[in-house]
């Protein structure tokens, strides 16, 4: 049943078909406008917003979701957008919107970092961030491949991603006290730094990595050793006081410093991610290339203190070996030679220090050699290096007197390098033989001789004093203190005496004139002295050419 009435259905079919025929309004032009406007706005934000990354820090110190920026030479390029925890609550992960200018520089080998002030051993960086707040610096790669989760540093990088130079491994037993950042020097001279610094605990050593700068990268070949330096090194050993200064900057932080041994040639240069050992010091990096040696015993039967390990072996005075351990293997049995307790010694013998190529060393040669010496008398003992500090060394001579008594021996598979006392020991035992010719000698004689000399010595003394004695009674004589007073009237006496034969007195013009008038006599005299030397007769005869006399009767003078 129909209730339309009937003349109401013609009305409804005509509006229908009006509005069917009706043109669009103007008014609906301005929401499709505002439509497509919104569009191409959401569009073209999506286009410019840049990409989103994730990186993962330690600690989110000083960073803020909404404020921190990210920049890299100091132009924005992105933005921290979250702050959120891992979910094992490790560390941190940052969500961050990038430009879309910085997609490039999203690539796998592209570093962050924090950058906040830092007062460091290379001054005080990061000041701008002191108002303006921390931000994170990006160091764009080299690498092709994308990426959208990167690793947040908290120190900037030693050098950037593409410079050219050399990085390598240096592996420690020590922990060498280095940091991110140390220097790495060659003759006191910065060319690198230390990258990376980690413990290995299932090897137990320290791993570090350093990056060389070009173009002292070519200083490092195989032959290279690496050891720690701590600015001062300052020794007192058995060769005496040791005083070696580095950098200032390596006095303040420590650092590297590397080079090649005068032992050895310089080598091929060294490849990319090599691996060297880092030793403590440069006598050990020296000391680590003699890797060619013989191993020996002492057993020393003195006293080992002063004997340190590093110790040098020597003969008459070359250096050539070092002493490895001091006691070595003190639990092993010894030889049943002596009933006294020794002191194993462990000593290596380095053919290397004397300047003999490993690659022409025969150590069987070496070691058949130290054989026959051993039989010519070869010994070790011990000897003071250094009386200031009372360490020891090992020397090495010839003792042909004990020649024939040598037993080969070994101690812990190794063989016992024969020694002799030395040093302290054998004052020591000087004085022991002394003490027992001491013991030796018949001292009650000596004692009876010793007492009769001092009873004679006694009576000596007492004819000492009584001539003191007699001279002192001498002296207090009242004639005797007399004497200086008649000694100065004689003196006076003298003087005065001395006075009248001055050149001005008469009676020395008297001694002149009877020594001229001498003199003259002399003078005369002369010819009748040299006649009577000539003629001693001459003063009974008046000549020698006259005719002897003819003897006659002696005339009666009585007679007429």
């Amino acid at each position: 049943m129909n209730d339309t009435p009937p003349d109401a259905a013609p009305d409804n079919e005509h509006r229908a078909r009006a509005t069917r025929q009706a043109p669009l309004s103007p008014i609906w032009i301005v929401p499709i406008v505002a439509l497509l406007i919104g569009a191409w706005l959401v569009y073209d934000s999506y286009l410019s917003r840049g990409p989103l990354i994730t990186l993962t820090m330690e600690s989110a110190d000083g960073i803020e979701a909404g404020s921190t920026l990210i920049k890299t030479r100091n132009v924005e390029i992105g933005q921290v957008t979250s702050v959120n925890l891992s979910e094992d609550l490790s560390e941190v992960v940052l969500t961050a919107r990038m430009t879309p200018e910085a997609a490039p520089m999203l690539v796998e080998d592209s570093t962050f970092w924090v950058v906040k002030p830092r007062i460091g051993r290379e001054g005080i960086s990061g000041l701008n961030t002191v108002l303006s707040g921390a931000y994170l610096q990006l160091e764009p790669g080299q690498s092709e491949e994308e990426a959208e989760r990167f690793t947040v540093s908290e120190q900037p990088p030693v050098a950037p991603p593409g410079a050219e130079g050399l990085r390598i491994n240096l592996l420690s037993e020590a922990g060498n006290g280095l940091t991110v950042g140390d220097p790495v020097t060659y003759q006191g001279f910065t060319v690198g730094r230390v990258e990376e610094s980690e413990f290995d605990v299932e090897t137990r050593r320290m791993r570090h990595r350093i990056f060389i700068e070009s173009p002292y990268h070519r200083l490092v070949t195989d032959n290279t050793r690496f050891w720690g330096s701590s600015g001062v090194d300052l020794r007192l050993d058995s060769e005496g006081v040791r005083v070696r200064l580095d950098s200032l900057e390596a006095m303040v932080s420590g650092g590297v410093t590397f080079g090649v041994p005068e032992d050895l040639p310089r080598g091929l240069q060294a490849e990319p991610d090599s691996t060297f050992t880092l030793y403590a010091d440069e006598d050990s990096a020296r000391e680590g290339t003699f890797d060619r040696y013989l191993e020996y015993v002492l057993l020393i039967e003195d006293t080992v203190r002063g004997l340190s390990r590093g110790a040098p072996v020597e003969f008459r005075g070359v250096r050539i070996g070092t002493v490895a351990s001091v006691p070595w293997n003190f639990t092993s049995p010894q030889p049943e030679r002596d009933a006294r307790l020794a002191i194993p010694v462990l000593i290596r013998i380095e053919p290397q220090r004397l300047g003999i190529d490993s690659q022409t060393l025969d150590m069987d040669e070496w070691r058949a050699r130290f054989e026959r010496l051993f039989q010519r008398g070869l010994r070790a003992s011990l000897k003071s290096g250094n009386l200031l500090t009372g360490a020891l060394f090992v020397d090495l001579g010839l003792d042909a007197e004990r020649a024939d008594d040598y037993t080969p021996e070994t101690f812990a598979e190794r063989t016992v390098f024969p020694t002799t006392s030395g040093g302290l020991a054998q004052i020591q035992a000087q004085v022991t033989a002394l003490l027992d010719k001491f013991n030796d000698l018949e001292l009650e004689p000596i004692l009876a001789g010793l007492e009769t000399n001092l009873a004679t010595s006694e009576a000596t003394l007492e004819q000492v004093r009584q001539l003191t004695a007699g001279v002192q009674s001498l002296l207090d004589d009242p004639e005797t203190r007399a004497l200086p007073g008649e000694l100065n009237s004689t003196l006076s006496a003298l003087r005065g005496t001395l006075e009248g034969v001055s050149p001005g007195a008469p009676a020395y013009r008297d001694i002149t004139e009877t020594l001229d008038q001498l003199e003259r006599l002399l003078r005369d005299l002369q010819p009748a002295a040299r006649r009577l030397g000539d003629n001693p007769g001459a003063l009974l005869f008046d000549s020698l050419d006259a005719d002897d006399p003819m003897p006659r009767a002696p005339t009666d003078r009585s007679s007429p």
